[in-house]
């Protein structure tokens, strides 16, 4: 049984007549006989009284609803996916790292929804690791996250590299770590530190690079947020390794201090060489959604709008007391 074949019924069956039936469907009356002639065929039954008039028998009676419902659902299906097509979609789902929701998205959802004001724009704050679940699970559409190359390597993954920034120490502004212009990892190890919690990018990269030194990571206490790192490092006895973006708001508290940190012969096994602390910003979605036009326009957004922040707003320079 063929979609046509049941176009053809209705046809016949709502004008009376298989010429009728032709002239509405556009195609000949000999073409609308062999449809209805074959979807008699595949179910075993008659459907039309053939006489002056066609008149459905009690089985065609009994198709006639559900063949009109199935023609309806394939219509409405057809209709949606060429809606979506034309980027007539009711929503666009994002997920995105604290940072990037804070003070790099919201003049590009400003922008988007001028664009777009007929989409929905949902937008959550997630660590790097959940936004990339909720994408692959099809809860959103589009991650803005700190790269994650074992989660980001399906071939049906489209990652655009942001930018770099570099990860330093946020300590209290008397804690005995602010006195130094750059902290060496010889020193900063010696203290116990608040991390993100388990599924933040974060706390792979800060426990990573405590391996990669060979020493332990004193995690004291695990947060999510930066005004919750900022709450307890203020307090004057712990420490945090955070991106630079998490930073903006520590710079000019005078409660707090900002260093970058820096190699050292006691922690590393080449100082020199030993790449410094960072992190890399990927915007993922599928290659499938990239073809969606609201999807498309907000992936470059970003990608045009995002770096140029990211680098035209310098964050203030550290002060070191003398």
């Amino acid at each position: 049984m063929r979609l046509e074949q049941l176009q053809a019924f209705l046809a016949v069956a709502e004008t009376g007549s298989f010429q009728k039936a032709a002239h509405k469907c556009g195609v000949t009356q000999s073409a609308i006989s062999r449809q209805i002639q074959g979807l008699e065929s595949d179910l075993g039954v008659s459907l039309f009284h053939r006489s002056t008039q066609a008149k459905l028998t009690i089985a065609g009676d009994r198709l006639f609803p559900r063949a009109k419902k199935i023609c309806h659902e394939w219509q409405t299906a057809t209709q949606e996916l060429s809606d979506l097509m034309a980027g007539k979609q009711p929503e666009l789902c994002v997920a995105a790292i604290h940072s990037i929701c804070a003070y790099h998205l919201p003049p590009i959802l400003q922008q988007f929804c001028r664009d777009y004001p007929d989409v929905q724009l949902r937008v959550t704050a997630l660590g790097s690791d959940r936004s990339l679940k909720v994408l692959k699970d099809g809860l959103v559409d589009v991650a803005i996250v700190m790269n994650n190359r074992f989660l980001t390597t399906s071939p049906d993954m489209v990652v655009q590299v942001l930018y770099d920034e570099p990860i330093k120490l946020l300590v209290a502004a008397k804690h005995p770590l602010a006195v130094y212009d750059a902290v060496p990892w010889s020193e900063l190890v010696k203290y116990p530190q608040v991390v993100f919690k388990d599924g933040y990018g974060m706390q792979r990269i800060v426990q990573e690079r405590f391996e990669r030194q060979g020493v332990p990571l004193r995690a004291a206490l695990e947060l999510n947020t930066p005004d919750a790192f900022r709450g307890v490092v203020r307090q004057g006895e712990l420490i945090a390794l955070l991106p630079e973006a998490a930073l903006v708001e520590a710079y000019p508290d005078p409660t707090l201090a900002v260093r970058p940190i820096v190699n050292d012969a006691t922690t590393s096994a080449n100082p020199l060489f030993d790449p410094p602390l960072t992190r890399q910003v990927v915007m993922v979605t599928t290659r499938d959604r990239l073809q969606i036009p609201p999807i498309q326009h907000f992936f470059n957004l970003v990608v045009e709008q995002l770096p140029s922040q990211v680098y035209q707003h310098p964050l203030p320079p550290v002060c070191v007391d003398s």
